[in-house]
């Protein structure tokens, strides 16, 4: 029986609740009140795969993405003020605050049209992903190729992305298949060509 999205989001949903650390980030991130903003990446990814993985403890998290998106201020100085805030509030986190109205010049994109997006261009699939935190305490996520390829535990690149060296790159350096054995790297087009 294959899963539907809305019980892939029910089954992550029940797994942030369940979460004190992300709760805490996200109420943090909260009460910046930033114009469509996510906690994505690694922060909900990290999180379903620490799962099916049934690790005791959850992986720590060598940074939390947070996107938004202001097309009224699209400088740098703000982002630092907004990591600066968000290291007071949680300061054992390392906080990576990124305004995505001024991504797409960095990865040479046409501008993002909002943050989703954004999140729609990153490197792998599972990747794609977002979570936020509502005025009531109501998760609302943002996956623009869903939640399937997470709990699957499947890594594909990201079409919109095609980029095979920096995909097997960060799968090597980040050591995720040392963390989480048990994912499935799904080979690039490029790969498939040579078999």
């Amino acid at each position: 029986m294959s899963h539907s999205e809305q019980e892939y989001q029910n089954k992550t949903q029940q797994l942030i609740l369940s979460d004190t650390l992300r709760m805490e980030c996200l109420r943090a991130v909260r009460s910046l009140y930033l114009p469509d903003c996510f906690l994505g990446a690694g922060f909900l990814r990290n999180a379903i795969w620490d799962c099916l993985h049934n690790k005791a403890e959850m992986t720590s998290l060598n940074d939390i993405d947070v996107v938004y998106f202001d097309t009224e201020d699209l400088s740098c100085k703000t982002e630092h003020e907004l990591t600066a805030k968000l290291k007071v509030l949680i300061p054992s986190m390392n906080w990576e605050v990124r305004n995505q109205a001024r991504m797409h010049v960095k990865h040479n994109d046409q501008p993002y049209r909002n943050t989703t997006d954004a999140i729609s261009r990153w490197v792998e699939i599972p990747t794609c992903v977002g979570v936020k935190l509502d005025k009531g305490e109501q998760l609302v996520f943002t996956a623009p190729f869903g939640l399937a390829h997470n709990w699957a535990l499947n890594v594909a690149i990201n079409p919109k992305r095609p980029v095979p060296d920096i995909f097997y790159q960060r799968i090597e350096e980040k050591g995720w298949l040392h963390i989480w054995p048990l994912l499935n790297i799904i080979p690039t087009n490029k790969e498939r060509n040579i078999k």
